[in-house]
């Protein structure tokens, strides 16, 4: 008896075998893992009604639940039902008020927390985020920011994605609401053709609209997204308002939309164009002042320009180019067949931009050749002679996506300076929607003794040749590679001069 005692009580050694029930010894512990037969009996609760201690009332429909189940998930329903200073902690009925989208899915909502399961789409996951920060429910709330991070894509071209850029920004995740902003700021055009680009707000359009990072056409095809987002508030507010709150609101928002527009980036036969347009003569007061500013710049009336800055600093962004992708400023440069390109090769491109933005200077274009190495850098072996001797030098590889930019004629003044704002639009395939994916900026000066610029590291090169680092080399595929096969490399080259008065 006292030897079977010793050993009951004596420390035992875990040894846990997946897969093996076999013992290894008489003492040996199995640990078997049944927590997805004790989920079911959870879920059963649920779905059978059985001992609930608690209904929410939802738009007039009751869901019975479970206080423990609530607290345990939530931490607002924990203050809410076991704090006395709380009426809803007596009560067995809790009305909460929701949202009509919010509502439809809230049965769902609370299913997930008895059984770790909801089923999330494009169409609700925002409803979804709303409860779920609304009840601090943080495992759900990282399951729906990171289905936003992998989908942003096909919210875009389904019209939400301008809901989702809102609600983040507005409730803190401030991450995911970068990643909607960028979308939105290099995809601006396609933005403004869908659903629910008339109710980006006032307050959240403006800020963007400040930004020189937009990728547009030109700036006269921002304008005409902007004229069309105006013309939807007109008819909104028209609807909702008085004649006193209609002209009032509208003025306003005409008013912060045209400062945010860069005239001067538009050419003089643009901007004459422009005086026909019916907004314009609708607002000839908003408009008129701008346009002339615009027009002095590309007469050369300097003057007139610098009496403007004088006034108010912040007028300089006027006169600062966004990423403009028309032909005087871009080219595009794709590498077809990407997964059969050998390691080191080069693609190369010539082309040429505008040298000034002000047409009064001239049309004298500057040259510039590309070299795009996606997938590496090799330097071969070779001998460097110096005044000492000849000096060897070793093989060298660098595991780097390249763009080598040259400018073919830089000013011939030795002390003048050609500086240019260069962009590099790369595209991408998420959710089968091709859109820019990653964009790069460099604002560079190029002259007689640097012609070139090396940019490495682009993209991340385990990005863009993944396959390299793979086993599998094919099933896997880059983002950043489009076309039907996904095996073309597609970006935009933008060099646009700077802002003169800088």
């Amino acid at each position: 008896m006292d030897d079977q005692r010793s050993n009951e009580s004596a420390p035992r050694s875990k040894e846990v075998s997946p897969g093996n029930s076999s013992y290894k010894s008489e003492n040996s512990i199995v640990e078997v893992d049944n927590s997805g037969s004790v989920l079911m009996k959870i879920a059963t609760l649920y779905a059978d009604r059985l001992l609930n201690d608690i209904s929410l009332v939802v738009n007039n429909v009751e869901y019975p639940a479970h206080r423990l189940i609530l607290c345990a998930s939530s931490d607002v329903f924990e203050t809410m039902l076991l704090n006395p200073q709380w009426s809803e902690s007596q009560a067995s009925k809790v009305k909460l008020q929701e949202t009509p989208q919010c509502s439809e899915i809230f049965g769902e909502f609370l299913r997930y927390f008895y059984t770790g399961q909801i089923r999330i789409s494009h169409n609700v996951v925002l409803s979804v985020l709303l409860l779920a920060d609304k009840y601090n429910v943080k495992d759900l709330i990282d399951l729906c920011l990171n289905f936003m991070r992998q989908h942003i894509a096909l919210s875009a071209v389904n019209g939400m994605l301008v809901s989702w850029l809102q609600y983040t920004s507005n409730c803190g995740h401030y991450e995911v609401a970068k990643i909607c902003n960028n979308f939105v700021k290099w995809n601006f055009e396609l933005i403004s053709n869908t659903a629910d680009f008339e109710y980006f707000e006032l307050d959240s359009l403006i800020p963007l609209l400040h930004q020189s990072n937009i990728v547009i056409k030109d700036e006269m095809t921002l304008y005409k997204c902007l004229e069309k987002w105006i013309n939807l508030q007109i008819l909104r507010v028209q609807e909702s308002s008085s004649s006193t709150i209609y002209d009032s609101t509208i003025n306003q928002i005409v008013e912060m939309i045209i400062l945010s527009v860069r005239f001067p980036m538009m050419s003089p036969r643009q901007l004459a164009d422009l005086l026909l347009s019916p907004l314009t003569q609708k607002y000839k007061e908003f408009f008129i002042d701008r346009m002339s500013i615009a027009m002095s710049f590309h007469s050369g009336q300097d003057n007139r320009v610098q009496e403007l800055l004088k006034v108010d600093d912040k007028n300089l962004e006027l006169f600062e180019p966004r990423l403009y992708t028309i032909d005087t400023c871009s080219s595009l440069l794709t590498v077809e067949n990407f997964h059969n390109m050998l390691s080191y090769q080069t693609r190369t491109l010539v082309f040429s931009s505008y040298s000034y933005l002000a047409e009064c200077v001239g049309e004298k274009p500057c040259e510039w050749v590309v070299d795009l190495y996606p997938k590496g850098v090799w330097f071969k072996k070779f001998f460097l002679i110096i005044w000492q001797g000849t000096v060897e030098m070793p093989e060298h590889v660098i595991r780097t996506v390249r763009l080598s930019l040259t400018c073919k004629e830089p000013p011939e003044d030795k002390n003048v300076d050609l500086r240019v704002k260069i962009g590099i639009l790369i595209y991408g395939t998420q959710d089968g929607v091709e859109h820019i994916a990653c964009v790069k900026e460099v604002i560079h000066r190029f002259n007689q003794n640097e012609r070139v610029l090396n940019l490495d590291d682009i993209l991340p090169f385990g990005e863009l040749n993944p396959s390299q680092d793979s086993k599998d080399k094919d099933k896997t595929f880059s983002k950043f590679l489009v076309g039907i096969n996904k095996d073309t490399f597609k970006l935009h080259i933008v060099v646009t001069p700077l802002n003169p008065y800088k």
